[in-house]
């Protein structure tokens, strides 16, 4: 039984080649995610592994995410370097300048890095060793740096700037009297990676400890932060230990591998949210994947039913055809699967080149596939594979032996479509129930995750009454094609409504990545709106100005801009980390000209603050449980604490952070005074066209900072939102080209299917091009069906989950025009996905066809 189960998998090996190839999509998209989340996560473990000493000193009170781009005035002494390198369990100790608000800038002066989000690390060299004993950085080419003015990059910031060892490096300066004065010149020495090899994006820029301290603490002698190394036989926590003893206020002590594990858990988290990302489309895709894989086996089960039936009339027991047909599906599984491994491979690289181009690199060495990984993909393979090709191997069982006897043998019986109706409509209503219950404020879950869950039981639905909710659209079809392409339009109509139950099943598989493709749209769409909506309700200022990826910039900007003819106001804000409540917020310091720019909604209290008062939206103010006159603490690095007094609270919204300060409580903070954004209004009849120009002339040689004014900034807002919907929108592509193959498969198998009918067409006299036409009708109509319906249920899912969002999404918004989009580009899949089963039509000989039983 086993050698003629595998006999007749060659036979028909062109055809299960095509159900195959879901599989190796699927699983593929699989391997590659977990290659590249795996890829991903070394990286930065190298990175962490690679760069941090044994022990590090740092301001009390740290994140791991604030080491860098932060700044404060906590310092070290030479003094308190000596006094730890005197203690006998430190071998050394180096002093560190960790420095923020550096960028550097290319051969055309343009950002490198611009719009990646990636930060610059900007420190001190020194020839302290990593928690694995050796050097943290590695020299790749030219030298370290040894005076105040040398500079070296990384590797791939010096090639995508265009430097060379020995070039003058344009860089703009973290701090700076005016805007003319931000810029600085550098001389590029060497280039260097970190020990653990890549930097995931960022921009490393080393200096000597007389430029750093130069650049960053205004040449004074003093540090941010040391590396210790521990003394032969010390141990790490032996060595913190004794460092805390001799340690100034506001500092403290930890050892490389806590350093190095809070390092990433901090980052962890956003890996995280990126492998949740990607792995959600691999499951989708394999999905997707399992409905062809269903529909094919039906199809082939259907056109076996004589061979099945003289397999049971000469002794072969249910179990044996049963598992004849498995085995089928299992033997597809395996080369599906070890095929999509390798497709893994080359997908983690495109991933990976994919994430490279906004900023995340990957390092080459880290994607490697793991054990965990390569067996996955087989089990998932498998059972997916497996458990579609059930029922129809179950339904092959079944077939009656006396069915070999006869002329008119007819595919196995179908059930009726009432019990699947009925159950389908029983977790359609649940599914409803569900999404009720995320409109109405429920437990547990966020409003959300019930409406997501609703929203899988209606796309199974969807999927499973395809033949039934589908039927108006194939009846409209017929139709329309009747109409337009007379007989030719009418047969391909009719063909497609002979087998509801397999049309509906292909359909699916399109319905699936469209209903996905147009609740995403959905939601982008609200979100546009949304912030056109908030842009022109609460953006008062005539320029915001700003720099790439929010990061701070050189006061000396503002100042220039102050003095601009036609400016009126300029009002700034500073946003800082810091701990309120044991919770950490980004809390902003404002000048005290903010409300005369902006009008903050006052639920309670004041609008206005001055001296150590804060301003906190309403529902800060109720997580943290207090109103207005009640004190609140602030914890800032270095161990500094300032008690602020409650003066109002207001509703949310997003020109202000959820808890406000006056600049000054920062500057008593001892934080580094910078500017996040500037605010500016102009005086009443001036020509806004012309001062923009003057304010564009201000920072036309800082490249880091932008003047957008309403529509320019709404622009900016949608863009980002866009970036992050055709990244969506391609990872659902893959899902829509598995079910498209899927019209294929289903399109030829039922062109071998019907060799006598079309034989017969051509006989009547029915041209090979009206052939054509009518496969591609067929197929077209089979995509019209999966588009409409996957268009209706997930503008459903969209609309609903915008509701229950809607107090951040407060606008509604239907994408017309990309559902138009959606359906013309449905039509195009049709047509692609008809070529070679209509070629293979068209060339059938007539008399061959007629011939065959």
């Amino acid at each position: 039984m086993l050698r003629l189960t595998l006999r007749n998998l060659l036979a028909r090996k062109v055809r299960l080649a095509m159900s195959a190839l879901a599989i190796v999509l699927g699983i593929g998209f699989l391997t590659g995610v977990m290659t590249f989340s795996t890829g991903l996560n070394s990286t930065f473990d190298n990175i962490f592994k690679g760069s941090t000493p044994q022990g590090v000193v740092q301001p009390s009170g740290t994140d791991p995410t604030q080491q860098f781009g932060i700044g404060d005035s906590n310092q070290l002494t030479p003094r308190d370097l000596r006094r730890l390198d005197a203690l006998p369990e430190v071998a050394k100790a180096d002093g560190q300048v960790n420095g923020f608000g550096l960028y550097v800038l290319d051969r055309d002066g343009k950002l490198v890095g611009a719009g990646s989000g990636a930060p610059t690390l900007s420190f001190n060299y020194t020839d302290t060793e990593n928690i694995l004993g050796e050097p943290s950085l590695t020299l790749v080419s030219g030298d370290w740096p040894e005076s105040t003015t040398d500079v070296v990059l990384d590797t791939g910031a010096a090639e995508r700037a265009g430097y060379e060892v020995g070039d003058e490096v344009t860089a703009i300066a973290p701090a700076g009297a005016s805007a003319d004065t931000v810029r600085t010149t550098l001389t590029l020495t060497g280039t260097a990676e970190f020990n653990g090899g890549g930097t995931a994006g960022a921009t490393l820029v080393v200096f000597s400890t007389e430029g750093a301290q130069q650049v960053f603490l205004g040449g004074q002698d003093v540090f941010t932060g040391a590396a210790l190394t521990a003394a032969p036989g010390v141990s790490q926590r032996e060595m913190v230990a004794a460092a805390r003893t001799v340690l100034p206020d506001g500092y403290e002590a930890v050892t490389g591998d806590q350093f190095a594990e809070d390092s990433s858990n901090a980052v962890g988290q956003f890996l995280d949210v990126i492998s949740t990302f990607l792995i959600t489309f691999a499951v989708i895709a394999i999905l997707v994947g399992g409905f062809i894989i269903a529909n094919t086996f039906n199809i082939l089960v259907a056109q076996r039913v004589r061979e099945l039936a003289l397999l049971r009339a000469i002794g072969a027991s249910t179990a044996q055809v049963r598992s004849s047909v498995l085995v089928e599906a299992a033997v597809m599984a395996l080369v599906g699967s070890s095929l999509g491994i390798g497709v893994g491979l080359l997908l983690a690289r495109a991933l990976a080149a994919l994430f490279s181009a906004i900023g995340l690199e990957i390092a080459g060495s880290a994607l490697q596939l793991t054990p965990l990984a390569v067996v996955l993909a087989y089990v998932v393979g498998l059972l997916v594979t497996m458990t579609s090709a059930y029922l129809p191997a179950r339904r092959a069982s079944r077939t009656a032996p006396v069915a070999a006897m006869r002329d008119d043998v007819a595919a196995p019986a179908e059930g009726s479509l009432r019990r699947r109706g009925l159950i389908g409509a029983v977790v359609a209503v649940v599914g409803a129930g569900l999404a009720v219950v995320g409109l109405q404020d429920p437990p547990f879950l966020p409003g959300a995750a019930w409406i997501g869950a609703a929203a899988v039981l209606w796309i199974l639905t969807a999927a499973a009454l395809s033949p039934v909710v589908g039927h108006p659209v194939l009846v409209a079809c017929r139709s329309l094609f009747g109409a337009v392409f007379g007989t030719t339009g009418r047969l391909a109509g009719e063909n497609t409504l002979r087998n509801p139950r397999r049309t509906g099943s292909t359909a699916s598989a399109l319905m699936i990545g469209l209903a996905l493709v147009s609740a995403v749209g959905t939601l982008a769409a609200s979100m546009s709106a949304t912030l056109d909506e908030i842009v022109d309700d609460q953006f008062s200022a005539d320029f915001l100005v700003q720099s790439a990826n929010f990061q701070t910039f050189p006061t000396g900007i503002g100042d220039d801009m102050e003095k601009v003819d036609g400016v009126a106001t300029v009002s700034r804000d500073q946003y800082y980390p810091a701990l309120v409540d044991g919770e950490q917020e980004f809390i902003a310091g404002l000048t005290s000209n903010f409300d005369e720019i902006y009008e903050l909604e006052v639920v309670d209290g004041a609008a206005t603050m001055s001296g150590r008062q804060a301003l906190l939206s309403s529902d800060a103010a109720a997580d943290y449980g207090v109103d207005v006159g009640d004190p609140l603490t602030l914890a800032f690095p270095g161990g500094r604490e300032v008690e602020v007094e409650v003066a109002g609270t207001f509703e949310e919204t997003p020109v202000v952070s959820t808890v406000n300060v006056p600049m000054e409580v920062l500057e008593e903070a001892g934080i580094k005074r910078t500017d996040t954004s500037v605010s500016i209004n102009l005086e009443d009849g001036a020509d806004k066209a012309a001062v923009q120009a003057e304010l564009d002339e201000v920072v036309a040689d800082v490249p880091i900072v932008s003047v957008q004014d309403k529509e320019a900034f709404a622009d900016s807002l949608r863009g980002q939102i866009n970036q992050l919907l055709y990244i969506i929108y391609g990872l659902l592509a893959l899902a829509i080209v598995i079910a498209v193959i899927g019209i294929v498969n289903t399109l030829s198998l039922s062109v071998i299917e019907r060799t006598r009918e079309v034989g017969l067409l051509r006989a009547v006299g029915l041209s090979r091009g009206r052939l054509r036409l009518m496969v591609t009708l067929e197929s077209v109509t089979i995509s019209v069906m999966g588009a409409v319906l996957g268009m209706v249920v997930g503008l459903v899912i969209g609309v609903l989950l915008r509701q229950s969002l809607a107090e951040d999404l407060t606008s509604l918004a239907i994408p017309l025009s990309s559902l138009v989009v959606f359906l013309v580009i449905s039509v195009v899949f049709g047509v692609v996905a008809a070529i070679l089963p209509a070629v293979r039509a068209a060339r059938m000989k007539v008399l061959d066809a007629i011939a065959t039983e």
